[in-house]
C-alpha cells in the first residue's frame, strides 16, 4: 500500500473557479492544467519555478501532449491543436456540433496513443455526456450518456479503462480491448451521498485509482478491486483531479475549483482554486503522447 508523506501545500495562488486537467509532460519536465471557466491554461517548471499561461478561445477542458509536438485542448465546441509557441488554436473536430449547450471536460491517452475524451452538459444538468475516442481518423462514442462525464484513466497494462459519471456518484470500468472497443462494462466503487462527487481519475504504477473528490475535501485511492486504501484531507473543498510528476514520479500536483462557493463560504477557503502539492511513495506513471 501506498503512503502519502506529505500534506497537501497550495504552490500557486490562482484562486481559480474551475482549475482541471493537470498533465505532467515528461519531455518539457513540466505540469500543464486549466481553468475551464477562465478560458486560461497554465505551464509549471518545477526545476525553475517558471510559470507561463495562455488564454483560450473557449472554455477548455484539458491539454495533452501530441506525439511530435504540440497539444490537443478539449474546447467547448471540440477538439483543436495548441501549439504553445505562438499559442494558436487549430481546430481538428466538432464530436457534437448538434448539442451547442455541452462541452468538452476531461481526457486521456490510452498505451497506443488514442485519445479518450469525455463531454457534458454545460448546465450539469441534461443527461448528454458521453465518452469518445479518437484515433485520428474515427471518433466514436463509446459509453452510455450521463450528464457529467470524468476521465478517462487507464490502467497501466492498457486493458482496463475508468470513467466515472461524477452525479451519479459512480466510478466505472469496462475492459478495454487492443482495437479500442470497450466490453464487460461494472461498477468499479461508489462514493456515498454526502461524501462529495467523484470527479477526475488517475491511476498510479501500482494499478490503484486515485480520484478528486468534489465538495469532498479529499482525493481518495483505490485498489483495482475497488477497495478504498487511502485517503488524503485537503484544505478546500473541491478537488478535481490529481497528477504525478517530478523525476520520480512522486509528487503529485492536484487541481481544485472555487466556483461553487458563495462569499462566506470562500473566506472560509481561502486557498480554494489554488494548485497543490503532496509526495507518495508509490509512483505514477508518463502519459503516452496523443498519435492523432
Amino acid at each position: 500500500m501506498g503512503v502519502v508523506t506529505s500534506e497537501p501545500t497550495s504552490i500557486w495562488a490562482l484562486g481559480g473557479p474551475l482549475l482541471e486537467g493537470p498533465v505532467w509532460v515528461a519531455r518539457e519536465k513540466a505540469l500543464y492544467f486549466v481553468d475551464i471557466k477562465r478560458h486560461r491554461i497554465y505551464r509549471l517548471d518545477p526545476a525553475t519555478g517558471e510559470r507561463a499561461e495562455w488564454g483560450a478561445p473557449d472554455q477548455v477542458g484539458f491539454v495533452l501532449p501530441i506525439a511530435g509536438g504540440g497539444f490537443v485542448a478539449g474546447l467547448k465546441t471540440g477538439l483543436s491543436r495548441f501549439d504553445p509557441k505562438d499559442g494558436s488554436f487549430t481546430p481538428i473536430l466538432s464530436p457534437e456540433p448538434d448539442l451547442p449547450t455541452n462541452r468538452l471536460n476531461d481526457g486521456t491517452v490510452d498505451n497506443a496513443g488514442r485519445l479518450w475524451f469525455g463531454s457534458m452538459d454545460d448546465g450539469e444538468s441534461a443527461i448528454t455526456g458521453t465518452i469518445y475516442r479518437y484515433d485520428g481518423k474515427s471518433c466514436t462514442a463509446t459509453t452510455p450518456k450521463v450528464s457529467i462525464t470524468n476521465g478517462p484513466a487507464v490502467s497501466p497494462d492498457g486493458r482496463t479503462l475508468y470513467h466515472v459519471d461524477t452525479l451519479g456518484q459512480v466510478i466505472h470500468a469496462a475492459t478495454l480491448g487492443e482495437d479500442g472497443d470497450l466490453s464487460d462494462p461494472r461498477v468499479f466503487a461508489r462514493i456515498a451521498k454526502g461524501e462529495g462527487f467523484p470527479d477526475g481519475p488517475v491511476c498510479d504504477a501500482e494499478g490503484c485509482l486515485w480520484i478528486g473528490l468534489y465538495t469532498g475535501h479529499e482525493v481518495r485511492r483505490y485498489s483495482p478491486k475497488g477497495e478504498l486504501l487511502e485517503k488524503v484531507r485537503f484544505p478546500v473543498s473541491a478537488i478535481t483531479k490529481i497528477a504525478f510528476g517530478g523525476p520520480d514520479l512522486k509528487t503529485v500536483y492536484a487541481t481544485t475549483a472555487a466556483k461553487h462557493l458563495d462569499a462566506a463560504a470562500r473566506e472560509k477557503e481561502p486557498l480554494a482554486g489554488d494548485l497543490f502539492t503532496f509526495t507518495v511513495d508509490v509512483p505514477g506513471m508518463v502519459l503516452p503522447e496523443a498519435r492523432i
